[in-house]
């Protein structure tokens, strides 16, 4: 079944392109569309699509308060959502992810990459542009930028770190078996792992922790 996807972007010829560029990938189908975003967490709370693509700068409810309504720490049922923006600015990435987004992308990313980021936020993964990675995270993990980042409930085993780096570099579970010669139900048993020690609920929040404690 195809993956299906919600967009939001209150430039009607941009909304227009993203949708058609995301129907022409094969296994993904834009099943709704919005102009800003209260009609966008309308949208998708009656839908329940598979992935969520909004635009950040959006009148009224913007993507990031969007993002927070669907994906955010108070959601119990979270959706998933991938933030695509014009704009490479820090605050805007930090927000974001904070907000719950699992993908950060900017609009000249392309067909390829939109359609990773889309497959990736399914799959409970997560797809930053590589452009803006390292160092906006990095930015982030600067003292005085968030408060101290919080410590694991149990210290991490040598193989997690792995993990954790190779997380932090934006790696999928298929890379990292492969890198680290380990089967791909390995991988994902230590990520649940690291998820739980860290109180973390996705692999977004994985790669924060990371640079804020200088691991990567």
């Amino acid at each position: 079944m195809s993956l299906r996807v919600v967009v939001a972007d209150d430039q009607e010829i941009v909304r227009a392109g993203l949708t058609m560029i995301l129907d022409a990938q094969p296994g993904i189908e834009v099943v709704g569309q919005a102009a800003d975003g209260r009609r966008a967490v309308e949208l998708a709370r009656r839908l329940r699509p598979d992935v969520c693509l909004f635009d950040i700068r959006m009148p009224g409810v913007d993507g990031i308060e969007a993002t927070r309504s669907l994906a955010g720490p108070a959601v119990e049922d979270p959706l998933a959502v991938v933030v695509i923006t014009t704009f490479d600015l820090d605050e805007y990435v930090y927000a974001a992810l904070r907000a719950g987004a699992r993908g950060f992308l900017l609009k000249n990313a392309g067909a390829d990459l939109l359609s990773q980021a889309v497959h990736a936020a399914a799959g409970g993964e997560a797809l930053i542009a590589p452009s803006v990675t390292a160092r906006l995270l990095g930015a982030f993990a600067r003292p005085g930028r968030a408060s101290p980042p919080v410590r694991p409930v149990e210290a991490l085993t040598d193989r997690e770190e792995e993990i954790l780096a190779t997380v932090a570099r934006g790696r999928t579970n298929n890379e990292i078996a492969g890198e680290l010669s380990i089967s791909l139900s390995t991988v994902k048993s230590h990520i649940a792992s690291l998820m739980a020690k860290l109180g973390a609920r996705n692999r977004v929040e994985i790669v924060i922790w990371a640079y804020e404690t200088n691991r990567v």
